[in-house]
């Protein structure tokens, strides 16, 4: 029998043959029992959530991980098998890797996110905003956006020409809200020295 496995610095298999009550509460809740399964709940919750915490980081995310892994460990609760580990084992394997599958389709779904705000950014039609509609005509705004620092300009093409609002910004570009208010507001400051300077 395996001795020792650790994943993420946490020993997963324990040495010896010595009875464990998880691998009793979990054969009998193969079998149905409930109160097993609570048992085995008790025992095993805390050290699974922090497993998962640790990977996933986000407290809610990990709480709904910790959720997932016992309703898993209750469906296929008959797959385990004495003689190739332990149930502690066998539910922190669990729990590591749905918390690794979270934490990727979680990295997976930013990832599209962007890149759908990146695309429709690209398609979308110019939504100048009365502000800056009434001071300038495109060359002239080019020209102007061009000379703003790559973060105000980031910024005021979002919310101008992108139509984001300022709090999807700020959780676009992974900024505080109230920095994402001064990009623009300072942004649009010197878009308007510029344009003016070019008339």
């Amino acid at each position: 029998m395996l001795e020792e496995m650790v994943i993420d610095g946490i020993e997963i298999l324990g040495g010896g043959d010595a009875a464990d009550p998880a691998d009793d509460a979990l054969l009998r809740a193969a079998q149905g029992d409930q109160r097993a399964f609570a048992e085995l709940y008790d025992m095993m919750s805390a050290r699974v959530f922090g497993l998962i915490l640790r990977v996933v980081v986000d407290r809610s995310q990990s709480e709904e991980v910790l959720q997932e892994v016992f309703l898993e460990a209750w469906q296929t609760a008959t797959s385990f098998d004495t003689d190739r580990g332990r149930a502690r084992s066998w539910l922190l394997t669990i729990a590591h890797r749905r918390a690794v599958d979270r934490v990727r389709a979680s990295q997976a779904s930013r990832r599209r996110d962007l890149v759908a705000g990146a695309r429709d950014l690209a398609e979308s039609r110019p939504a100048v905003d009365d502000e800056v509609a009434l001071l300038i005509d495109a060359g002239s705004a080019i020209s102007a956006l061009n000379e703003l620092p790559e973060l105000q300009r980031r910024a005021i093409v979002l919310a101008y020409f992108g139509g984001y609002s300022q709090s999807e910004i700020a959780a676009l570009l992974d900024t505080p809200l109230g920095t994402i208010k001064t990009r623009i507001r300072d942004g649009l400051s010197r878009l308007r020295r510029e344009l003016e300077a070019a008339r």
